[in-house]
């Protein structure tokens, strides 16, 4: 069958075994996913977009200037797992969770998340932005790298749905609205324009 004729034919959602958390983690310690990378999203195995220079730098850049700012108050976890729902374990680019231990679990709430963006943006925008509206995260910030801007996304109502949703561009700073002294410059998280 070549791929025309596959993406005309559908699956019934009900039709469509998903995996737990608790499934996904033991395939992945009986090491089902050695060479692998991937995430949980609503029950489906999503392989993860490769990483490119400018996404790691953002990343690593992140990390470095929420890690100064936040001091002890709050804990910044880089591509690490985010426990969002029984059937949903995302690796986000950033997640800043409450401060404390997390030996046992994965956390579950989350002050803000962070995905930087080149291949996964449709992704990042879409399903992700909904699942991360739905649970415990307050605040969710797409890095557009191609785009040149960042999506800032915050007060969800659990439904998926964010009631404020806007563009930071290049010259601009953001706050992180649990820590509004927590600041970062747009540019700062961007490629230089050559």
């Amino acid at each position: 069958m070549n791929m025309d004729s596959l993406e005309s034919v559908a699956i019934e959602p009900d039709l469509i075994r998903r995996l737990t958390r608790r499934e996904y983690h033991e395939m992945y310690r009986a090491g089902l996913f050695e060479d692998e990378r991937v995430e949980l999203l609503y029950g489906q195995l999503v392989v993860m977009s490769p990483t490119d220079p400018s996404h790691d730098e953002s990343t690593a850049t992140l990390d470095e200037r929420l890690k100064a700012q936040l001091g002890g108050r709050a804990r910044v976890r880089v591509q690490s797992s985010f426990a969002a729902a029984d059937d949903s374990e995302p690796m986000p680019d950033i997640v800043v969770t409450p401060a404390g231990t997390y030996w046992t679990d994965h956390p579950s709430r989350a002050f803000l998340i962070v995905e930087v963006s080149r291949s996964s943006l449709r992704k990042d925008r879409g399903v992700k932005a909904k699942l991360y509206g739905e649970v415990a995260v307050d605040e969710y910030w797409i890095v557009d790298v191609d785009g040149g801007c960042v999506h800032v996304l915050r007060d969800p109502d659990r439904r998926g749905q964010w009631q404020s949703q806007t563009i930071a561009r290049r010259g601009e700073t953001l706050a992180v609205a649990a820590f509004p002294d927590v600041t970062i410059a747009v540019d700062d998280i961007l490629p230089p324009i050559s």
